[in-house]
């Protein structure tokens, strides 16, 4: 009997795609480094940035994150875990399926994981990873291995099945003991995998597979989906609601600097002699007053979603700007009262 590994070479002989999508996830992360990412571990802000998947970001009309997730990740050991579990599986997933289900079932099976951990973290982690898809692709080799049994020797079947079998089990044991890892892409990935490759079944030894096991894996993905997008949790807040605090604390704070360079120059006016309080007083009240009267109208605008964690800093800003408003004001009151 001819080994697996050579007969799906005669099948499929080029494994260009697990290449690419190798190549893709390297090139994203050296990217992402030249962009400030760390090489070790990038934080939230940045992984954001580049699309991770976040339940207040991604609901806030974000769902492309669902998709550019799959392509991020946390630092280069995440990265090479990835890649090497994508080589070790793809190339053999690649072959058993060809090229055009192969990466059906990646993208497929990275989409669905994304979306599992939409449901059970979505408002707890920024998440993202090309884990969710391996683990489709590892579900993809398991059910074509269990499919084919009789046709692989013994030696082989219960190297590769088993092999593939005790490294899903134990990453996703490892899941629940090491915090930090999202177990609800690696487990909504796996079954999005088995069931996407009973679809695009190709079997080396039945000419047709049945339609009737296509149709009922197409009907529970069809059904576990609906249920999925049924259950996502409400976002705590609106990520277009933090960035818009964020831009206008930004906008003030750089106001505020200008503002404070004004009042140094009143206080050397005033030192100096060379202007009647009354004139200080209008200074004051034109340059200081009024700009900081202006900026807490408009902060007071703001979402102030307790939830959103530019929330507190907002509350301190506008405390601030109160007490610079009054302060400014009592001054320009003294003056005049001097004239």
């Amino acid at each position: 009997m001819q080994s697996l590994d050579a007969f799906l070479k005669q099948r499929n002989p080029t494994i260009w795609v697990t290449k690419l999508l190798i190549f893709i996830n390297i090139a994203i992360f050296i990217t992402m480094l030249a962009g400030g990412a760390g090489i070790w571990h990038s934080p939230n802000g940045i992984q954001l940035s580049w699309g991770a998947n976040f339940g207040p970001a991604t609901q806030d009309g974000e769902w492309w994150r669902l998709f550019t997730a799959m392509f991020l990740h946390f630092g280069v050991l995440h990265l090479l875990l990835n890649c090497w579990a994508l080589w070790d599986a793809g190339q053999l997933v690649e072959r058993m399926y060809g090229q055009a289900r192969f990466l059906a079932i990646y993208l497929i099976s990275g989409l669905s994981g994304n979306l599992v951990s939409l449901v059970f973290q979505g408002n707890l982690a920024v998440s993202g990873g090309a884990s969710g898809a391996i683990f489709g692709i590892f579900g993809a080799l398991l059910t074509f291995l269990w499919r084919e049994r009789t046709a692989i020797t013994t030696r082989e079947f219960r190297w590769l099945f088993w092999g593939a079998l005790g490294f899903a089990i134990a990453t996703i044991v490892m899941g629940f003991i090491v915090p930090g890892i999202d177990n609800a892409a690696h487990v909504g990935g796996f079954i999005a995998g088995v069931l996407i490759s009973i679809m695009l079944a190709k079997s080396i030894t039945l000419p047709v597979w049945p339609i009737k096991m296509s149709a009922t894996a197409a009907l529970i993905c069809l059904v576990a989906i609906v249920t999925l997008v049924m259950n996502i949790p409400p976002p705590k807040y609106r990520w277009s609601d933090e960035i818009l605090l964020r831009k206008q604390l930004s906008e003030f704070l750089y106001q505020d600097q200008t503002i404070n360079r004004t009042w140094l120059e009143v206080v050397h006016s005033g030192k100096q002699g060379d202007k009647t309080f009354d004139d200080l007083a209008s200074q004051i009240e034109s340059n200081i007053s009024e700009p900081y009267a202006l900026s807490f109208e408009k902060l007071s605008q703001l979402p102030n979603n307790p939830a959103l964690p530019s929330s507190t800093q907002l509350d301190n800003v506008l405390d601030y700007i109160q007490l610079r408003k009054d302060e400014s004001k009592a001054m320009a009151e003294k003056l005049r009262n001097k004239r």
